[in-house]
């Protein structure tokens, strides 16, 4: 493990919202990445939480296979997510739950894979009320709060059709933690950059998590994420990126593995699927133009996806 990076800490329960705006876009710039503290969010939910995803991981593989992965949700074995390109490289050491809303169009359009009840009777509930609670009590609010530190309105995000209470999707993560016995890094997660606009991670505060402020730097330099209990790691995305044009840094991360078993819990606050992400015109100016073309959302994440996860197939 190498060196601690002190990532700034931001309070949503502070009323000054133009002071605290302007502390999350020093931390987007400088780091990408953050942690968000008095949230709302029940230390009790999180930790109900990642007692039901223990459950979950723990069922045989032919149980959790049932669930497998159509298209952007339900169950992923380990080795399906592949962020290097290397031909040796076999896979993240990793198996993931990927849910989101069962409401409105995009729950029709993409429906989740739930356990059998009597399997699991606490685990969709559960799911259920944490996905509820986090987009409710932090998502508006914090992209509110982004919005402000680009000098927009604070409803910009709604106002361009991106921010959607359902277009949201939660991963569970477990990592084995295991260590390669020839003294190899293992990585539970290879270097990469999340694809949408902010993630919001809770974890069960075993070490792993590492971050790499600059990635065109070789070698790479990284530096420890460690957790504050009750407390979200947030970070940048890559279609944020766009449209601050690389102003919001969407940071390289990895997860390495420390000989312990990890669980995490990911809320990936993504734009509506529809949603057409072009860079901000307080972002650009003839001396920086804009350095991404407009991209739907939708499409952004089929290219993303179809590159990384072997299981995906694009239809859901």
């Amino acid at each position: 493990m190498g060196t601690v990076l002190k990532l700034p800490i931001i309070d949503l329960s502070s009323p000054e919202k133009l002071s605290i705006s302007q502390l999350i876009r020093q931390a987007c710039v400088d780091h990408g990445f953050f942690y968000l503290t008095n949230h709302g969010v029940s230390e009790e939910l999180m930790e109900r939480v990642l007692t039901e995803s223990k459950k979950l991981f723990s069922l045989p593989l032919d149980e959790k296979m049932v669930m497998a992965r159509r298209g952007s949700r339900g169950y992923s074995p380990l080795y399906d997510e592949k962020h290097e390109s290397s031909a040796t490289y076999k896979g993240d050491s990793k198996e993931m739950f990927t849910f989101g809303s069962s409401e409105g169009v995009l729950g029709q359009l993409y429906p989740n894979e739930w356990p059998l009840e009597e399997l699991l009777p606490l685990c969709r509930p559960t799911m259920e009320c944490y996905y509820k609670n986090v987009m409710d009590i932090v998502g508006k609010k914090l992209l509110g709060l982004v919005a402000l530190a680009l000098n927009l309105e604070e409803n910009f995000f709604e106002q361009v059709g991106a921010f959607n209470d359902q277009a949201a999707v939660v991963r569970l993560i477990r990592y084995p933690g295991e260590l390669d016995s020839s003294g190899e890094e293992t990585c539970g997660a290879s270097a990469h950059s999340d694809f949408g606009m902010i993630t919001l991670l809770a974890t069960d505060g075993v070490a792993g998590l590492q971050v790499c402020r600059d990635k065109d730097k070789e070698p790479k330099v990284w530096e420890d994420v460690a957790g504050i209990k009750g407390a979200f790691v947030v970070n940048i995305g890559d279609l944020m990126e766009r449209w601050t044009n690389g102003l919001f840094r969407s940071t390289m991360h990895r997860v390495v593995s420390v000989g312990k078993e990890r669980y995490s819990v990911a809320v990936f606050v993504d734009p509506d699927p529809n949603c057409v992400v072009k860079c901000l015109e307080s972002c650009c100016s003839e001396t920086s133009p804009p350095r991404f073309p407009p991209v739907r959302a939708k499409d952004y994440f089929h290219e993303r996806f179809s590159q990384t996860l072997a299981s995906y197939s694009g239809s859901g």
